[in-house]
């Protein structure tokens, strides 16, 4: 019995098989194929969709779209990794119809149709929407850091700035003193060190120039951060372990855990970004009413109460800021509100009455705290400091900070 034997490659066949014969009927290429012949490009923003009448025709748009929409499923990013592809991956030859353009034109056509590919994007969400298969009643809003081109080296914050300044303007006078006493020592020599030490002084003067001039382009623009390679871009928090960049907001639908809008921001931090995110996604749903979930990190209140007004419940969870959660002390959101007494009690039983009413910003404000025993239970590791020695409002403070 022999082996199971394949063709001769430089066998002949009198009919061959069809490049339709080697992608399946459930083949995702199949769906890329017909959503993109579906869609006016032309109407979208894509460039050169009509045929030029003279010179060397051009490939199709459309081709170039379904190229990297395969791409995008596949993460398969590089222009030169999808050229390869176009020669040996036979669904890409299906979907091209055996079309091989160059890395240069792919990477050209993604230039020059960046704003369009938004309008291709929101067009799957309204077909997935039409096919029933957002849910439409809970969204998931969160966030994601993506790196710049611009390195941590060419990313600067006003407070850097002004510390370089400061450095340079302390060591240019020690400098030039050297500088005058090398010129005394080597008068009669070459003055190789006095050369030195004059390149290094006109160096950071230069540099102190340039620096200056970042730092009042960032007073007048009131900015608080500036980049030089990608002017957008910012440096991100350091647990995100993205030096410099952006962030990514993106709203999910819960029914199959699809994207439904996603926005592009340089904000560091995710607070405020709650509404403008969920509220373009419920636009794109069409609903009236949605929940919406996010975690601790949008909690703000004005972002909540526009989104209520919007007609979306967020569920956020509330963080815990202040040096009490730092330093260990009870939360605030563990104090029980008596209102037959008008006092907090803590949780290891003691009463925090009222000790009098303020105005604060046109807002009352109520000092509670214990005058007749001092809270040495109301700690998690330690006492109270200050207690019993004439700071007995700071340490109240504390609990409540």
């Amino acid at each position: 019995m022999t082996h199971i034997c394949g063709f001769a490659r430089s066998q002949l066949l009198l009919l061959p098989e069809a490049i339709d014969d080697y992608v399946g009927a459930d083949n995702p290429v199949r769906f890329i194929d017909a959503f993109v012949d579906g869609l006016d490009l032309k109407a979208a923003g894509f460039e050169r969709v009509e045929a030029r009448a003279t010179g060397r025709p051009g490939y199709a748009p459309g081709d170039m779209l379904k190229l990297y929409i395969y791409g995008y499923l596949n993460r398969v990013r590089s222009s030169r990794r999808l050229e390869a592809e176009c020669h040996r991956n036979i669904e890409v030859i299906w979907l091209l119809r055996t079309l091989k353009p160059d890395f240069k034109t792919i990477a050209d056509f993604r230039a020059d149709n960046s704003k369009a590919f938004r309008a291709v994007f929101r067009q799957f969400v309204v077909l997935c929407r039409n096919l029933d298969l957002f849910g439409r009643e809970l969204l998931g809003v969160d966030g994601t850091r993506i790196k710049a081109v611009n390195n941590k080296g060419r990313n600067f914050t006003k407070n850097s700035l002004e510390k370089f300044i400061k450095a340079v303007d302390e060591r240019l006078p020690d400098y030039l003193k050297r500088l005058d006493e090398d010129d005394a020592t080597e008068a009669g020599t070459s003055g190789s060190r006095t050369k030195n030490l004059a390149e290094k002084i006109e160096a950071l003067r230069t540099k102190r120039g340039r620096y200056g001039a970042l730092l009042n382009d960032l007073e007048r623009g009131g900015e608080d951060q500036i980049s030089l390679t990608d002017p957008d871009s910012r440096a991100m928090a350091a647990h995100t372990k993205v030096g410099v960049g952006y962030n990514i907001q993106i709203a999910v639908d819960a029914k199959n855990k699809m994207i439904v809008e996603q926005a592009v921001s340089n904000q560091v931090v995710d607070m405020g970004l709650l509404t403008q995110t969920a509220e373009a996604a419920r636009d794109i749903l069409e609903v009236e009413k949605i929940d919406v979930v996010a975690d601790k990190g949008y909690f703000k209140i004005e972002d909540i109460e526009a989104c209520e007004k919007a007609g979306m419940t967020p569920y956020v969870s509330r963080p815990q800021r202040g040096l009490s959660v730092k330093n260990g002390f009870f939360r605030k959101d563990e104090f029980r509100y008596d209102a037959g007494q008008d006092a907090y009690v803590c949780p290891a039983g003691q009463t925090l009455a009222t000790r009098y009413e303020s105005k604060l910003r046109d807002m009352k404000k109520f000092d509670y705290s214990n005058r007749a025993e001092p809270p040495r239970v109301c700690r998690r590791p330690q006492l109270l400091r200050g207690w019993g020695h004439g700071n007995e409002q700071e340490a109240v403070e504390q609990i409540f900070t």
